[in-house]
């Protein structure tokens, strides 16, 4: 079958599309046909042996597949290793049924992204009705469904944070009721006015560095921070307890990876989320469906930050 192989760790130029063999499942696993895998900034990272988990090599990457089984079921799946590729090996405990109305695009967007946008907001930062909330990356496949999913939740304010004008653009029309360049001098003080002078109640952070640190001086007394990734690549200030402790606040960090040990939350979470996109109330936003050809154009368009939402490989082509 055809697939992405990466042989040596590098930038865009050390995937390669090639002939491998077919994967052959385990107990517990099924082959899926690959209709769309899904392209993450996390597949960047690890193409460069920078994620957070170890990898070995030769590798297809990939995290996550929607497509069809052999007996005819349409299944979303997220998969350590292997998605980019025309089949691949899931895990029944890790897949998820995908309704009528949710088409190709939409099924990959609520796996890793929409999963972490769904956790972030309900279960990580907690927010509840009349919160304030900054969604950092609000453009991005998780900020723009984390947008959303703060609104639905009640929040009072919604703060996005990208990087150009088209970005807060989209933001904006998402439902965020204000958006601000991240590359502001002064971010706290932006994010404060942003919110009618006041600090706020909710963070949703994965920049790093300054944005981080600023973020973190934003917040009101019980405000909470979760951070879910560093894009920036530069490691924020340590956070002092004693700080955190004169405004009570919390910082947390969350990895989906944990998530897997509660297999029957995240099937709800993957429900309730493809519900909404079926009838209307959650708005995917395609980023761009690339040929699997054309993998290491994705690459770069990724890590260069040209791309908004969801992006997509087609294996047929």
């Amino acid at each position: 079958m055809r697939a992405v192989q990466i042989t040596e760790f590098g930038g865009p130029e050390v995937v390669a599309v090639r002939e491998v063999p077919e994967p052959r499942p385990h107990d517990g696993q099924v082959l899926l046909d690959v209709a769309r895998c899904g392209v993450n900034f996390a597949d960047t990272l690890l193409r460069e042996n920078a994620y957070i988990a170890s990898v070995a090599l030769p590798l297809v990457p990939g995290g996550e597949v929607v497509g069809r089984t052999a007996d005819g079921r349409r299944l979303a799946a997220i998969v350590e290793s292997g998605g980019y590729a025309e089949k691949a090996a899931i895990t029944e405990d890790a897949a998820f049924p995908v309704p009528d109305g949710v088409d190709d695009v939409a099924a990959v967007a609520l796996l890793a992204q929409g999963l972490t946008a769904w956790w972030l907001v309900g279960r990580v930062a907690r927010v509840q009705p009349g919160d304030s909330v900054v969604v950092h990356a609000a453009a991005g496949g998780v900020g723009s469904l984390a947008v959303q999913l703060a609104r639905a939740r009640g929040a009072a304010r919604v703060i996005a944070t990208a990087s150009t004008p088209e970005k807060r653009a989209l933001a904006l029309s998402l439902g965020a009721d204000a958006a601000v360049d991240p590359a502001t001098r002064d971010l706290t003080a932006a994010l404060c006015e942003a919110n009618g002078g006041r600090q706020v109640d909710v963070v949703l952070e994965m920049t790093g560095g300054r944005v981080t640190d600023q973020s973190l001086a934003a917040l009101a007394p019980f405000g909470r921070l979760a951070y879910y990734g560093m894009a920036g690549r530069v490691e924020p200030e340590k956070v002092s307890p004693r700080a955190l402790q004169r405004r009570s606040l919390t910082v947390s960090g969350f990895w989906l990876t944990h998530a897997f040990a509660r297999p029957e939350v995240l099937t709800e979470a993957y429900a309730e989320m493809a519900a909404q996109v079926a009838d209307g109330r959650l708005r995917v936003v395609p980023g761009g469906d690339y040929p699997m050809s054309q993998v290491r154009r994705a690459h770069e368009d990724l890590a260069g930050r040209r791309t908004t939402g969801k992006l997509v490989l087609d294996p047929s082509r």
